[in-house]
C-alpha cells in the first residue's frame, strides 16, 4: 500500500505571477484523483511540483512521513506519464518498459516487464518499435513503463490529449481499469470535464491557483458551490432571484416575479429574506410544457418562454428558450418518442423538480473568464 500524498500551504510564484496559491490538499493512498481546470489555473504547476520538476516557493509536500519537497525527481517514489508518451524510438516495446528497471540495476526484469505488458494487454507487441504502434497503444506502453517501477504515486499529465475522441473515451475506461487493478495512487491533470468525471474517485476543480471545490464527480455536478464550478463542469442555467423566506429544509425565492423553492441543503447563498441569489438548474433537469399544461403542477415553473432554436442530438434535443426578461435558457429533452417536441416559435413553460435546482451567492458573477474552448456558458 502506498502512502497519502499531502501538500501543505504550497505556493509557486514566477516573478510577479502566482501560479499556485497557498494550496492544502491530501490525496489518500490508492485513490484516482483528478486536478481539473482551464489553462493557466495552476494544475500542471501543481503536478510538476509533486514530480520534482518545480520547487514550491512556500510550503511542503509529503508522501506519508517522507518529506519530498526538495528531493530530486529521480529520488522520489513518483513517476509521470506525459501527453507525448516520450517513448524511446530506437528501443522495442519490451526494452522501453524495462528501461527504468535496468537503470536501477535490476537483473531479472522479464517477469515484471511481462506482467506490465499483460496489464495493458499489449504483450503480443513486445518486439515492435513505438513507430509501429497506434497512439492508443503508445499511451498504454508509456503507462506500463511507469507502472513497472511501482511508484507510490503515478502522475498523468493530460495523457489522452493527443488521441481522437473515440479512442480517448475507450482509454478513459482502460486507465480506470488499470488503476483499480494495480491499486496505485493516480493523480491526473486534465481540462476535460468528461475525462475527470469518468475516471476519478474525487476531483479538485482549480481556478486562479486555488481549489474552487473538491469532491466526487456527482457532488461537484449536482451541488456546485460557485458559479465557476457550475459553469465549468458541464452547463448550467443561472437565473437571478431574491430570497423571500429561508428555513432549514427549504428556501423560497422570487425569480423574475415567480415563486419557486429549492432544498435548504442545496443553497450556498447566505442571508435571509431580501438577499440576492443565483438559481441554478442543469439543462437536462428542465422540462418543457405547453402554456397552461396541468402536467407542470407540483413543479417550479417559469412561464412565458419562446423556443428560439431546436437542435436534434440523437439521444436528446437541445432547445434554446428565450424568457420574458431576455435571458435564454438551455433545455435538453430526451428523445423518448420519435417526432415529439416543440418547434421554433412555440410558447412554452419551463419546469423542474425543486430537488433538481441549487442556489449560489447572488453577488457572484455568472460568467467565467477562461478559454472559450474549455467552457460552455449559457448566454
Amino acid at each position: 500500500m502506498t502512502s497519502d500524498l499531502t501538500l501543505t500551504g504550497v505556493t509557486k510564484s514566477f516573478a510577479d505571477f502566482t501560479a499556485v496559491d497557498d494550496l492544502d490538499l491530501t490525496i489518500p493512498a490508492g485513490e484516482f484523483f483528478a486536478l481539473l481546470g482551464p489553462s493557466g489555473c495552476g494544475k500542471t504547476t501543481t503536478l510538476r511540483m509533486i514530480a520534482g520538476l518545480e520547487e514550491p516557493t512556500v510550503g511542503t509536500i509529503h508522501l506519508g512521513d517522507l518529506d519530498i519537497t526538495h528531493a530530486k525527481p529521480y529520488k522520489r517514489p513518483v513517476n509521470t506519464v506525459f501527453q507525448n508518451y516520450a517513448l524511446f524510438p530506437h528501443l522495442d516495446i519490451y526494452e522501453n518498459v524495462a528501461f527504468g528497471l535496468r537503470r536501477r540495476r535490476i537483473k531479472d526484469v522479464k517477469k515484471q516487464v511481462d506482467d506490465a505488458l499483460e496489464l495493458v494487454e499489449l504483450g503480443h507487441l513486445a518486439r515492435r518499435k513505438p513507430a509501429q504502434l497506434s497512439g492508443g497503444q503508445q499511451q498504454r506502453i508509456a503507462l506500463a513503463r511507469a507502472i513497472v517501477n511501482r511508484p507510490d504515486v503515478l502522475l498523468l499529465d493530460e495523457p489522452l490529449g493527443a488521441l481522437d475522441l473515440k479512442l480517448r473515451r475507450q482509454m478513459q475506461l482502460e486507465l480506470k481499469r488499470i488503476q483499480t487493478e494495480v491499486g496505485l495512487t493516480f493523480v491526473h491533470v486534465t481540462h476535460d470535464q468528461e475525462e475527470a468525471m469518468t475516471m476519478a474517485d474525487r476531483v479538485a476543480v482549480m481556478n486562479l491557483g486555488k481549489i474552487e471545490q473538491l469532491g466526487t464527480p456527482q457532488e461537484l455536478y449536482e451541488t456546485p458551490r460557485s458559479t465557476f464550478v457550475a459553469n465549468f463542469l458541464g452547463q448550467s442555467n443561472l437565473v437571478e432571484g431574491t430570497i423571500t423566506a429561508s428555513e432549514a429544509d427549504v428556501v423560497a425565492l422570487d425569480v423574475q416575479g415567480r415563486g419557486v423553492t429549492i432544498p435548504g441543503d442545496r443553497c450556498m447563498a447566505v442571508g435571509g429574506a431580501g438577499e440576492p441569489i443565483l438559481l441554478g438548474v442543469r439543462p437536462e433537469k428542465l422540462k418543457l410544457y405547453a402554456d397552461g399544461d396541468p402536467a407542470a403542477a407540483g413543479e417550479n415553473v417559469l412561464p412565458g418562454g419562446v423556443v428560439t432554436d431546436v437542435s436534434y442530438l440523437g439521444v436528446s434535443t437541445q432547445y434554446l428558450v428565450r424568457m420574458p426578461w431576455g435571458q435564454t435558457l438551455t433545455v435538453f429533452v430526451q428523445n423518448l418518442v420519435a417526432g415529439a417536441g416543440f418547434a421554433v416559435g412555440a410558447g412554452v413553460e419551463v419546469g423542474w423538480q425543486p430537488v433538481n435546482s441549487f442556489g449560489l451567492r447572488g453577488d457572484a458573477t455568472a460568467g467565467v473568464e477562461v478559454d472559450p474552448d474549455e467552457l460552455v456558458v449559457v448566454p
